[in-house]
């Protein structure tokens, strides 16, 4: 059984920093492309951050205030926020896209952590 456990979300005020962390249970991790999303009230859901092996991906909104990094032997995925404006508001969720060998790829998720950024 395949269980993301997030934490590090908060009240902050703008101009803030918050660290979330992702720690997977299992065995997929080191196998898979770690994802943070957001969505904000009455948003659609969108991708934040993105971390391969190799590879990171951003949103145009964070570049130069968000960095994801991996630790792959505590199999924990980290989003430092830095910056943070009150659009950041939203709750983020952590995405394991796990590229299963000769099998199709299976995505995992968190169960969600409130970031609240007010002005």
């Amino acid at each position: 059984q395949v269980q993301l456990v997030e934490s590090g979300g908060g009240l902050v005020q703008a101009g803030g920093s918050l660290r979330l962390s992702c720690t997977a249970s299992g065995s997929i991790f080191s196998g898979s492309v770690m994802i943070w999303y957001r969505q904000a009230p009455g948003k659609q859901r969108e991708l934040v951050a993105a971390i391969s092996n190799g590879n990171t991906n951003y949103a145009d909104s964070v570049k130069g205030r968000f960095t994801i990094s991996r630790d792959n032997a505590k199999n924990t995925v980290y989003l430092q926020m830095n910056s943070l404006k009150p659009e950041d508001t939203a709750v983020y969720y952590c995405n394991a896209h796990f590229l299963a060998p000769s099998a199709t790829p299976r995505d995992y998720w968190g169960q969600g952590t409130q970031v609240t950024v007010s002005s």
